[in-house]
């Protein structure tokens, strides 16, 4: 419960911070020109793509931590468990764990092509922190998975990629950049 209230805590301090910038830019922020491009409606289609593939990996963290797939601090250091859930949640879990990996290469390549046919809007610093926030779990989860990665840096890589505190991160920043966005 004392890892619950620190997550808590975390999200509602990010948040809090993330509203103050949208606040001290919303007023001076000029409108987003629209242009429907070609390019634009297929990186609008990525974006999509990339919001679903994201609530899928996610939504994986949520279902193991709801059904007893290891406590919060577990989550730091994911390993192998015994699914102590029901059938069906335990056919889902086995899916999701099998894929997870090929929806994580997913996820970051349509969220690649989502920014370069929109573009990066890198004047607000929600995307550039997106960005980043993506990439660093895409470096560390390929780290994960190369066979040719030392011990040491695979640890090192379980504690970075695992935390749920990222996902929680790229969600509220990608809410209030788009919210500047879409006026």
């Amino acid at each position: 419960m004392k890892n619950l209230k620190s997550i808590l805590i975390f999200t509602a301090t990010v948040f809090l911070i993330s509203l103050g910038y949208f606040l001290a830019i919303y007023p001076d922020r000029p409108a987003d020109p629209e242009h429907e491009t070609f390019l634009r409606e297929m990186g609008e289609v990525f974006g999509t793509l990339g919001l679903w593939a994201l609530l899928i990996i996610y939504g994986r963290t949520l279902v193991k931590l709801v059904f007893g797939q290891g406590g919060l601090a577990q989550r730091l250091v994911p390993e192998e468990y015994d699914v102590s859930a029901l059938p069906p949640v335990k056919a889902l879990l086995n899916v999701l764990n099998r894929t997870h990996i090929y929806v994580g290469v997913a996820a970051i390549a349509v969220i690649l092509l989502h920014i370069a046919m929109v573009g990066l809007h890198a004047d607000i610093l929600f995307f550039p922190a997106v960005l980043a926030l993506v990439l660093w779990q895409g470096v560390f989860g390929f780290f994960l998975t190369w066979r040719f990665s030392p011990q040491e840096l695979k640890k090192a890589s379980y504690v970075v990629h695992a935390q749920f505190l990222t996902g929680i991160m790229i969600g509220i920043f990608s809410v209030f950049g788009h919210l500047l966005l879409d006026d």
